[in-house]
Formats: structure tokens, sequence, C-alpha cells
């Protein structure tokens, strides 16, 4: 069976070596990098997990120690899906790179690791990767879905971009998750509170079309099977599984409070109630679950 892949959750973007000095580059740009003010590191506090300061209640997940952990177990599952490799594009291991939506920054600092030659900056909404780095790699605090200080038209001629994303819709591999299968359920729901808080809960299937929007040539799509639980026989399937239902099953009721209480109107304990269901169909060995998740690449040529 051929193993699955991707980087962690960021996108590996190689930029442009002058667009330092692009006359439109602001005075006044508000990128947070090591000198932090409160407004970045005054984290709120909801239902006993830690939330970012900056853009709050943009993005519905926590950055405290337990989250951090969850997305470095999503980390290495994607890396294993890649056969080891953190990037599916052809990159030479020299240049910039930009990692956007960085989370840990495990990703960028194994970056800065392996491309010794290369410049990593990795970006994202809290201040949270750790201090010591490789002399390569560097963090900002920064949202990429704002309005960029400088001209994003940053990627070299001939450079790539890589996004990863999931279609969380739970599938079997021999049909046994039927719709009112809890799993099912709770995925159909977060699909229809994102559409209400105008976000999307699948985002994987829209990257090639995007991508070829963007005008970007030579366009590549790889679709993975990423199993959650033990069931796959395959040794590496079986460690992914392994990694997707801890972070899975780590990741329900917090997902939940934002989704749910919030775009939906749901009360805690009625999340608590539904979230344990759940967690209990999640776990069946009877219901060989997967997602598909998507790698996405393209050249930029002028």
């Amino acid at each position: 069976m051929a193993t699955p892949q991707l980087p962690a959750e960021a996108h590996a973007v190689e930029v442009d070596d002058t667009f330092e000095n692009d006359s439109a580059y602001s005075d006044d740009y508000q990128t947070f990098t090591t000198s932090l003010t409160s407004r970045v590191t005054d984290y709120k506090i909801h239902h006993g997990r830690r939330f970012h300061a900056y853009m709050e209640g943009k993005y519905p997940f926590p950055n405290d120690e337990t989250e951090q952990n969850r997305l470095d177990l999503i980390h290495e599952s994607m890396k294993l899906m890649l056969g080891g490799k953190l990037v599916l594009v052809p990159f030479k291991g020299e240049g910039r790179v930009l990692d956007l939506g960085t989370g840990t920054g495990i990703w960028a600092i194994e970056a800065g690791e392996n491309w010794e030659a290369a410049t990593i900056l990795g970006n994202d909404l809290s201040p949270i990767q750790p201090r010591w780095t490789p002399p390569n790699v560097s963090f900002e605090v920064d949202d990429i879905e704002d309005l960029w200080a400088f001209p994003t038209t940053n990627t070299n001629n001939g450079g790539w971009v890589e996004m990863q994303d999931w279609d969380t819709t739970a599938r079997c591999r021999d049909g046994s998750i039927r719709p009112d299968n809890n799993v099912a359920k709770y995925q159909s729901l977060c699909t229809e509170a994102c559409e209400k808080i105008g976000r999307t809960a699948n985002p994987g299937p829209a990257l090639r079309h995007a991508m070829e929007a963007a005008g970007y040539k030579n366009v590549q799509e790889r679709i993975f099977k990423l199993p959650s639980g033990l069931w796959p026989k395959d040794k590496t399937l079986k460690r992914m599984g392994a990694f997707n239902m801890l972070q899975y099953l780590e990741a329900l009721e917090i997902g939940a409070f934002h989704l749910f209480v919030q775009a939906l109107g749901w009360s805690m304990e009625e999340v608590q109630v539904f979230i344990a269901k759940v967690r209990q169909n999640a776990k069946d060995k009877n219901t060989y679950i997967y997602y598909d998740y998507y790698v996405v690449y393209g050249q930029k040529l002028d």
C-alpha cells in the first residue's frame, strides 16, 4: 500500500529575495517578532483553555500546551504520509521559505535543520514557538488573512507554492459508517456551523482551483487517505491512524465549543453529552474511518 503524505499544517512559499526593499513595504508594518506586546500575549481563558489574544476569536482552537501537543501529533502524522519528507514540491533547499500557519514551529525548525542554505520564516497568530531555533529560522506574529503590508507577488519566478488541507468528511473503507453515526453527525454540524460564520470546514477539495485561479502553473494535486484508529494492517498507516485518532479526540470538545455553542446556539451541557457519543463511535473497532487530505502545489512562471 502506498503511504500518504504532507508537512505540518503550513504552506511552504519561496519568497523573492528583494521583497524587503520594495517601496510598498510600509513603515508602520504591524508584524510582531521578538519584541512582543501585551496585545499578543494577553491570552484569553475560556472553559479552562487558553486562546489567542491577537485577532481574538478568529481561530477556534486554543494555543495552550495541550493544543500544541495535538498540533505536533498532526505534524508527525503528515510527515509519515510524506514518507519522511517535509514538502512534495521539488525544492532544492536554497532561498527563502515562508511557512504560513506555522503553529508550534516544528515544521519550520525541521526545515531549517534540513535546508541549511535556506532562510525560513514562520507565521502565526501566537508566539508559542521555541525561542531556541536554528540560525536560519525566525518567527513572526501576524494574521495571514489580513491585508498584506507588502506585495503578495513575492514568489520567485520558477518558485513553488504548496498548500495542504483536509476534507473533514468522515469516510469508511467498507461503507460501514452510516449517516446516523455520531462521527458523521459531528462533521455535518461542523460544516453547518462553519457556513454560518463564513468559513469552510472542508477546504481541501478547493485548493487546486484556487491555485490555478491564482495563475500558478504545473499544478499538481495529491489526495491521501488518512486513517483514524488502529484498524490498518500496514504498520506505517497504523501509526498514522493512532496519531490521528489521538488528535481527533482531543479536538472534539474544544472545536464544538466555538462552533456549536457560538454558531449553533448549543449549551455546553448539550455539547458534552453529544461529544461523549461521538467519542464512542470514533473508537468503534468495527468502523474503519479515514479522511481525505489534499496536497496541492504549483509553480510561478512569468
